[in-house]
């Protein structure tokens, strides 16, 4: 696995490393080692597998409120998501900044989330599947959003006009 950077500290685009042949690709997606390598101390306690029918449905931006912050690994597995990580750490010389990252089975990308960032995604192609290892339980008192489309973070999604539920939509405007 490669692991790269981005904009935000702490969020890391990982590319697999593939060993193909005429049947088809074999690549860890997940090696506790390789991880902490980078930087990742991670240990997953929860595997989430979201469906998608239609393109430009936007789910997000979620987190989970302390003590119960989680981190995920996150891959599209059939179809086409712009996956995007805000940071909401107040201390992070990035704090407010966003990544957004085009992950696909074609790019054989995953993005690397940490707890204190807020995560969502918008599907660019219909029925595509989100898969996201995470370290934390869902605990439902303590989910927390902010806007997909808050002007303090100004992301520049590939759709303005997505479907999306109504408390995903209704978040108030966010302080940075």
């Amino acid at each position: 696995m490669r692991f790269t950077k981005t904009v935000v500290d702490g969020v890391l685009m990982i590319d697999l490393d593939v060993i193909e042949d005429k049947r088809g690709f074999f690549a860890r997606t997940y090696c506790e080692e390789e991880f902490a390598a980078a930087g990742i101390t991670m240990r997953p306690v929860q595997c989430n597998l979201s469906h998608n029918k239609q393109a430009f449905t936007l789910r997000g931006m979620h987190y989970q409120a302390p003590p119960h912050g989680e981190s995920k690994l996150v891959q599209c597995v059939r179809g086409r998501i712009f996956d995007v990580a805000i940071d909401l750490r107040p201390q992070s010389q990035t704090f407010c900044r966003w990544a957004g990252v085009e992950l696909s089975p074609k790019t054989r990308r995953m993005l690397f989330i940490p707890d204190g960032c807020a995560h969502g995604y918008l599907t660019l192609e219909n029925e595509s599947d989100v898969s996201y290892l995470v370290n934390a339980k869902y605990t439902p008192n303590a989910g927390r959003g902010v806007r997909w489309n808050d002007p303090a973070f100004s992301i520049a999604w590939p759709d303005a006009h997505p479907t999306l539920n109504a408390r995903d939509a209704s978040y108030p405007d966010f302080q940075c």
